[in-house]
């Protein structure tokens, strides 16, 4: 009987040149962008761009003789990306996170961002949205979320050190000329895909946020919006201005087709976030008055009874089981 030997999971993509345009052209598709633009610095320019992996993860390789500047986006994935030379910025939301040689940064996941960057040496991961959420959901024991990643919060040196290891190790997996077969490939994803999640700081968001059939668009995207954003300072104007409605005229859309106040909806998310942490929570550790702060609860009586009203318990009884 001969045993057949599965398939090697891994496909393998490389370009390489001279052509600044060409260069654009190729990481504006590999990167959903925009408005790319480049110009040349006092080196002779060239590029090169390779991608090995499988569906789950890819390693990534950058050579970018130049400057260039645009909006890219990667809703699909969750990126780390490191210098070995250069540097530039990332901005979204307002920050800007500056990177060069030794310092991580993970791609913004919250829509598209800017960027900066010149003469650079770069090293990427990719993993995919879906399977990283999985493997998250998994450590925190509940339901796959959005990640979203804390690009003002350093890492720890130790966790650092622990990442750079493991992404030795997958690399002579993923980048090795010997063949693979998928069991390695899936453990060596598993094995780098917590080892990120333990490095870069992070908080899950709730899995995707309902919608009432038959919504109209400017109410699902609301909707989506405060259920990304329940974890800021959001009022009902922050939201009518970013789906581009007057306060009024979302407050009435939502009475016609949700049934309920945009503020009565972000209230009721946020009771969701902090029960979710209380079932997570170790009494001892965890304090029902801290967790509801944190979630914008200032008056703990009222908030104790609204939460009791929505779950049939008490926040403390949600605790101790």
């Amino acid at each position: 009987m001969t045993m057949q030997t599965p398939a090697d999971p891994r496909t393998r993509f490389e370009t390489a040149g001279t052509d600044l345009g060409d260069a654009l052209d190729t990481f504006g598709r590999a990167y959903d962008g925009s408005g790319f633009v480049g110009s040349r610095t006092e080196r002779p320019f060239s590029y090169r761009f390779r991608v090995v992996g499988d569906q789950t993860m890819s390693f990534r390789s950058t050579l970018f003789d130049a400057r260039a500047a645009g909006e890219a986006g990667t809703d699909d994935e969750y990126v780390v990306m490191w210098t070995s030379q250069g540097g530039g910025t990332i901005t979204a939301g307002g920050e800007e996170v500056s990177y060069a040689p030794g310092t991580p940064v993970v791609f913004p996941t919250e829509g598209s961002f800017r960027f900066e960057l010149q003469d650079v040496r770069e090293s990427l991961v990719h993993f995919d949205r879906g399977y990283l959420e999985g493997i998250a959901a998994e450590l925190g024991q509940t339901t796959p979320g959005p990640l979203v990643f804390d690009h003002a919060q350093t890492p720890r040196a130790e966790d650092l050190r622990a990442w750079n290891a493991q992404v030795r190790r997958a690399a002579q997996t993923v980048l090795g000329s010997a063949p693979v077969s998928p069991i390695a490939m899936a453990e060596t994803a598993r094995d780098t895909a917590l080892a990120m999640l333990r490095t870069f700081p992070h908080r899950q968001l709730a899995p995707t946020a309902p919608v009432p059939e038959g919504a109209s668009s400017r109410v699902r995207e609301a909707i989506e919006f405060l259920h990304a954003f329940a974890h800021t300072p959001i009022t009902t104007t922050d939201v009518a201005e970013h789906v581009g409605l007057s306060v009024r005229g979302l407050q009435q859309a939502f009475q016609r087709q949700v049934g309920t106040a945009p503020n009565a909806m972000l209230r009721g998310v946020r009771m969701d976030r902090v029960r979710e942490e209380l079932q997570r929570g170790t009494p001892g550790e965890t304090t029902v008055a801290e967790v509801a702060v944190r979630w914008g609860f200032a008056h703990l009586g009222r908030f104790s009874a609204a939460y009791a009203k929505r779950f049939g318990e008490y926040p403390r009884e949600t605790l101790g089981h």
